[in-house]
C-alpha cells in the first residue's frame, strides 16, 4: 500500500489490503462513486453511493469525520482515483483508492 496520510494525496490500496482492513472492528466508509444504475447492477456490500459528480456537495453532509478511513471504488479505477484526490483536497485525511469493482475478488451484491 502506498500511504501518504495527512498530505492531501490519497493512498492507493489493493483490494486485498482493503478487504483485510474492513474486517477490523474500526469504523470506516466504503464509498462507491459510480452512477446509480451501475450501483444497482452490482456493488460491494455495505457501500455508500455518492456519484463522483455529486461528491463535493454531498461528502460534507454524508461522510463521517474527516479522519475515518474512506475506501473509494468505481468500475475500473479511474473515477475512484479522481474521487479519492477530491476527498483528500477537501481535507479528508485517510482516503484510500481501492480501484474498481472489476478487480474486486470478493463477494458482491447484484440487483
Amino acid at each position: 500500500m502506498k500511504n501518504s496520510e495527512n498530505s492531501n494525496k490519497p493512498a492507493i490500496m489493493s483490494p486485498q489490503e482493503a478487504y483485510q482492513a474492513m474486517k477490523e472492528p474500526n469504523p470506516y466508509v466504503l464509498l462507491d462513486v459510480r452512477s446509480l444504475s451501475e450501483y444497482r447492477e452490482i456493488r460491494i456490500g455495505g457501500a455508500n453511493l455518492i456519484p463522483l459528480g455529486e461528491l463535493s456537495s454531498r461528502a460534507p453532509l454524508e461522510l463521517l469525520g474527516k479522519n475515518v478511513p474512506i475506501y473509494v471504488y468505481c468500475r475500473s479505477g479511474a473515477r475512484a482515483g479522481k474521487a479519492a484526490q477530491l476527498l483528500a483536497e477537501m481535507g479528508y485525511e485517510r482516503v484510500y483508492d481501492i480501484g474498481g469493482i472489476a478487480n474486486w475478488p470478493y463477494e458482491t451484491i447484484k440487483g
